[in-house]
């Protein structure tokens, strides 16, 4: 008998019935180490996979098992499954109940779209599944203390899915924090299941999954796969039609090149086209709308992203998932995670994702069902005018996808997570709604439970101390006579709004309607009978409520683009070097279709032309000049801030960034070629520390809460947390 055959004899009937059921033949390699590590310990388990590998159905496999043979003694729910998106645990609900059809096991999800009489049915009667948001359970923690356990009296495992999209975020911690709090109301920490396909540093995600459960967590190596992809990159000049040497010249698009082009590679089969913003999102559906118009072809064009309605988003699932008709999907990273979308046959990206673990994701959504996955890269850039500065002439988001694919087919290179040391935003919140949900508690016992969680043992006492002290100024706490404190005026705003359970930013949205439908939400509406873009439409403005902060509209031909708050992210310093590389190197890259070679060639010569391969301070002519760090996110920032903190001993002025690519600046001639040694030896002679870049006068604001958190304590956390110094001093020092 193999160790599959005894492993399935372990599971119950209507397990291996389903397996059957579903034409397997036999249980697949990360089946058998889930089954093995739940079945014969008790440790946490970290499970990675690569996508669609079927890591959901390896978890609850043995974890249905050990409930069947182990029932618990208690009433109450027995596996709470986090998930960080609501389309995700929609998605996961489907398939759980398909799997538990026969086994009496009921599954419950909760978040903010699930109607109020599923939840009371939950609430009268806990029992089998309980799918949730952190924000969820974040308000169940608060709002519902006293009946936690009775609701999860029997809980024995905590699943927490897509662990790369929370590991790293205050929404990772508060997730963490939540399971501890959870854990000491029960008196037990139940058993916690991590699931990812991108994981960076299995030794360091395993020990944030487990931090405060007092278990070891077990994570076996993902198998070894031999990659098989289906991958292109093209490039486009916005306005120009790109043809082979020798080719005649083919009539101009009539809107653009590149998009006619995304739009020949994406109709004639299910697609998902994703972009890094929620404008381009836009502006692609749009765009894709109003090529089919003018083709007269039928227009199957769907978006998904968060401030879209929620029937919106879920009829773009429904239409992904249909096998019986085409569809294309524009998409953020609402799609990236794991929503089962079926055999989809080609996913599109409008440039470069920021990250490796984000291109593997999306990459993932097709080729499922044996098929190789396949992705097209679009890169479109302005036709570079004679006087373009010698920076703007090379094309970084072709350079970074190249860098991204290669890190990972050469080295299977992903991002390694980051854990922040001073969360001051997330210490905020899980303050109060530990006070909130405990009535009142002293100082010194609210202090000992929040640095006990594992997400602030590197803040510091006095830290918290200062932050305590600030709160009561500011009313959030507020002090009784008897020694006590309690969540102050304030506080109980934000503390009594729905809002309050995300740690995440947002905005005071106005919600678009237009009749009876709910489009989504804009954060800044235009003047009545002006016109804006939403899910890949445009809209005219009858009437705003700003009481109600709705937006009634009516829908009007044409184009246009929005925008919303929000960044892309870091991006690690491994990406910069690996374009640095691709930048100075000779290698050539069967993926790269005709139109993208030719503009890697170019932009090659270009960078040998202005000496960037000797030396990463180039001059631009003049008095000014670029440098080029090949450093990260927060390297980069360390570097601009060092340069602003020298600039008068060094002769610098006009100092810019762009991106994390290059930085410009002003210097004499004398000044500017010396620069480096300049730099080296004021480094040399002047040590200097990451918060000393940081100004007297600044408060560095970020996350949802730091409005609140005093200026000193977030320049501390801002140097802590985002900033590298040490990597700018081993470039330049």
């Amino acid at each position: 008998m193999t160790e599959a055959d005894r492993i399935l004899s372990r599971f119950p009937p209507f397990i291996r019935e389903y397996v059957y059921r579903s034409g397997w033949q036999e249980l697949r390699r990360v089946q058998i180490d889930a089954a093995r590590i739940i079945l014969d310990t008790r440790d946490n388990l970290l499970l990675t996979s690569s996508t669609a590998s079927g890591k959901t159905e390896a978890a609850f496999f043995p974890i249905l098992a050990d409930l069947h043979h182990s029932p618990p003694s208690a009433e109450g729910i027995s596996v709470l499954y986090i998930a960080p998106l609501k389309s995700l645990i929609n998605d996961q609900f489907e398939r759980l109940e398909g799997l538990l059809e026969e086994s009496m096991i009921p599954v419950f999800h909760w978040h903010g779209d699930v109607s109020s009489s599923q939840k009371s049915k939950l609430l009268r009667s806990p029992s089998g599944i309980l799918q949730i948001t952190p924000e969820s359970l974040e308000s169940m923690l608060i709002n519902r203390k006293n009946d936690i356990p009775r609701l999860f009296g029997a809980l024995s495992y905590v699943v927490i899915d897509e662990v790369h999209a929370l590991i790293g975020s205050d929404r990772g911690s508060q997730v963490i924090c939540q399971l501890c709090r959870l854990g000491a109301l029960l008196g037990h920490h139940p058993r916690r299941v991590g699931l990812s396909a991108t994981v960076g540093d299995l030794a360091a995600t395993a020990a944030w999954l487990g931090a405060g459960s007092g278990r070891e967590t077990a994570a076996p190596p993902p198998a070894e796969e031999k990659l098989s992809w289906r991958l292109g990159m093209e490039h486009f000049y916005i306005g120009k039609e790109e043809k082979e040497e020798g080719e005649e010249e083919r009539p101009r698009a009539a809107l653009d090149a590149g998009y006619e082009y995304l739009y020949d590679a994406v109709t004639p089969c299910r697609s998902l086209v994703f972009s890094n913003s929620r404008e381009e999102t836009e502006y692609v559906t749009a765009t894709l709308r109003q090529i089919a118009k003018r083709r007269g072809e039928k227009d199957i064009f769907y978006i998904h992203h968060g401030n879209l309605s929620a029937s919106l988003r879920e009829d773009a699932e429904r239409r992904i998932k249909d096998e019986a008709e085409r569809s294309v999907v524009a998409a953020t990273v609402t799609m990236e995670l794991g929503i089962d979308v079926g055999r989809l046959e080609r996913v599109a990206q409008i440039d470069a994702p920021t990250t490796v673990s984000g291109f593997l994701q999306r990459l993932g959504r097709s080729g499922r069902r044996g098929a190789p996955p396949e992705m097209l890269m679009l890169f479109r850039e302005e036709q570079p005018l004679p006087a373009t500065p010698l920076p703007q002439l090379i094309p970084w988001g072709l350079l970074r996808g190249i860098a991204i694919v290669e890190l990972y087919r050469t080295e299977r290179f992903i991002e390694p997570p980051t854990v922040r040391t001073m969360p001051l935003s997330l210490a905020f919140q899980q303050t109060l709604s530990i006070l909130a949900s405990s009535g009142e508690l002293t100082p010194r016992a609210l202090a000992e439970r929040l640095l006990s969680l594992p997400a602030f043992s590197s803040l510091s006492p006095e830290d918290y101390r200062e932050l305590l002290v600030s709160m009561v100024e500011g009313g959030h706490i507020e002090l009784c006579e008897e020694g006590t404190c309690i969540v102050g005026l304030t506080g109980e705003r934000l503390t009594q709004s729905f809002k309050f359970y995300a740690v995440f930013a947002d905005s005071e949205d106005f919600t678009v309607r237009a009749g009876s439908d709910e489009i989504g939400t804009i954060t800044t509406p235009p003047p009545v009978g002006d016109r804006f873009a939403l899910a890949g439409r445009v809209w005219e403005v009858e009437e705003i409520d700003h009481s109600h902060r709705l937006v009634f509209v009516h829908g009007v031909e044409g184009k246009m683009e929005i925008s919303w708050p929000g960044s892309t992210g870091e991006i690690c310093t491994r990406i910069l070097e690996k374009m640095r590389d691709i930048l100075f190197g000779e290698e050539t890259y069967p993926y790269l279709m005709p139109a993208a070679a030719r503009r890697l060639e170019l932009c090659r010569r270009t960078a040998i032309a202005a000496g960037m391969p000797r030396s990463p301070l180039v001059s631009l002519g003049g008095q000014s000049y670029a440098l080029f760090p090949w450093l990260g996110t927060r390297g980069f920032r360390a570097t601009r801030r060092l340069l602003s903190h020298f600039a008068s001993a060094l002769g610098l002025s006009e100092i810019r960034g762009e991106g994390c690519c290059y930085l410009t600046f002003k210097a004499r001639r004398e000044d500017g070629d010396r620069l480096l040694s300049s730099l080296s030896e004021l480094l040399r002679h002047s040590p200097i520390t990451p918060l000393e870049l940081v100004g007297e006068g600044e408060a560095p604001c970020f996350e949802k809460y730091d409005e609140y958190i005093p200026a000193p304590l977030l320049r501390r956390a801002y140097a802590a947390d985002r900033l590298n110094l040490d990597e700018v001093l081993a470039r330049f020092g």
